[in-house]
């Protein structure tokens, strides 16, 4: 009679690994799709590119034997049936679309790791008590249609499946329209499917790891993120001819803002981030002094209490600078994303997996938005990260070693599986 084991199996004791040349050459073939002009990927959400991976996707998925399941949102789950189908799946993936001058492996590599973990357990015979999902959510990265993560925000809640099909991209095409355009939207309500836990490994994104020569990032968790749009009003004059003592110069503030932000930002170090980005200068031309600028201040920290200080902050220091020019300035929030905490027995499984691999290892923040973190508001979640070359992401020269992937993949696999329950025959 089947057990649930106390112990992993015989295969994982072994401190088993999955087959990395076949994850490399999976990955290889999908960036085929959609390439992009500089060695890297086109294939943005809800475009054919976006429909010709997932038809390779599907195509994996169907030769392991999985079931493919498919929402409302376009959010694939290929199932992998586990000894007691009843129970909720631990789920695996990340996403498959990507920027205009995206890389290879932003997503990617979450998606097709999740696939090579139900490949090793075909091959091994290993059975789990519980199933095992691998899923692509649709348009993570919202650079088509804003905002990112947007089906993963519609399972859990975040967003409803009408305000989402009414998104709309640069040429007034909406969510709704293309993704029926490409025939991906499926008869299942979104967020009825239920899982037990939820992994997702991912590319760090940043030079902690590559620079420290570190195997894998177990993150804890994941910055919060708050926008403010500051938009501040002086007087339009003539460059040559207003005395210095006479300007009411709105780019003056938005350069002194520009400086507080930064100073703010570093007195939380080294966890805390913060810049202006976008700006829009009026009237932009080279001999007028600016009378207004549009600008928006990204500040980001995993704990709250953080984020609302560096708020506080800049808004009393903005006003000092503004009264000091003589400058009326506004305020809005542009943007706000709460900080994660990941589940602390996942984040311990990905801990544990790393360690009893060999793997080299240590606790690391997100600083990006993931599907994972509108996950792990309605389950326990954790994300395993893997070095990228300078930090270098959302760019065509984004790059991985095969080592790397096949590391986060050896992680990912041993988390998932043994989560998942290994079945002892």
């Amino acid at each position: 009679m089947n057990k649930t084991s106390s112990n992993p199996s015989n295969a994982l004791r072994k401190n088993f690994r999955i087959n990395g040349d076949r994850l490399w050459d999976s990955i290889m073939e999908m960036a085929k799709i959609g390439p992009g002009i500089a060695g890297g990927n086109n294939r943005q959400t809800l475009t054919d590119e976006d429909s010709e991976g997932r038809h390779l996707f599907k195509s994996w998925c169907e030769k392991e034997g999985m079931e493919l399941g498919l929402d409302k949102m376009g959010n694939m789950f290929a199932r992998h049936e586990g000894i007691d189908p009843s129970l909720p799946p631990i789920m695996v993936g990340s996403h498959l679309d990507t920027q205009p001058t995206g890389g290879k492996y932003d997503g990617v590599l979450g998606v097709l790791a999740g696939l090579e973990i139900i490949r090793t357990l075909n091959e091994t015979g290993i059975k789990t008590k519980h199933p095992i999902e691998v899923v692509n959510w649709t348009n993570e990265e919202g650079t088509r249609f804003s905002p990112p993560m947007m089906a993963s925000g519609v399972f859990a809640g975040i967003h409803s499946l009408e305000w989402a099909y009414g998104r709309e991209d640069s040429n007034g095409k909406s969510v709704g329209d293309e993704l029926a355009r490409i025939g991906w939207i499926g008869e299942e309500e979104v967020g009825s499917r239920k899982m037990a836990a939820f992994f997702e490994l991912h590319i760090e994104q940043g030079p902690i790891l590559e620079d420290e020569n570190i195997d894998i990032g177990v993150v804890t968790h994941g910055q919060g993120l708050n926008w403010l749009q500051v938009t501040l009003t002086g007087k339009e004059s003539h460059t040559g001819s207003t005395p210095m003592p006479k300007r009411i110069n709105a780019g003056l503030g938005m350069a002194k803002i520009t400086q507080l932000v930064d100073e703010i930002a570093l007195s939380h170090s080294p966890l805390a981030v913060g810049a202006v980005g976008h700006c829009d200068v009026y009237p932009n031309s080279r001999n007028i002094i600016p009378g207004k600028v549009v600008f928006t201040i990204d500040f980001r920290h995993p704990t709250q209490e953080v984020i609302d200080d560096m708020e506080q902050r800049l808004r009393d220091g903005a006003e000092k600078i503004c009264n000091e020019i003589g400058l009326k300035m506004e305020i809005e929030q542009a943007g706000k994303f709460d900080p994660v905490k990941f589940d602390e027995n996942c984040v311990s499984a990905v801990r544990n997996s790393a360690e009893k691999l060999g793997y080299s290892h240590r606790d690391i923040v997100s600083g990006a938005g993931h599907d994972a973190c509108w996950i792990n508001r309605i389950a326990p979640t954790a994300m395993i990260m893997c070095p990228c070359v300078d930090g270098l992401s959302h760019n065509e020269a984004e790059e991985i070693s095969k080592e790397w992937a096949t590391a986060g993949a050896d992680v990912l696999f041993h988390a998932v599986v043994e989560t998942a329950g290994v079945i002892d025959e």
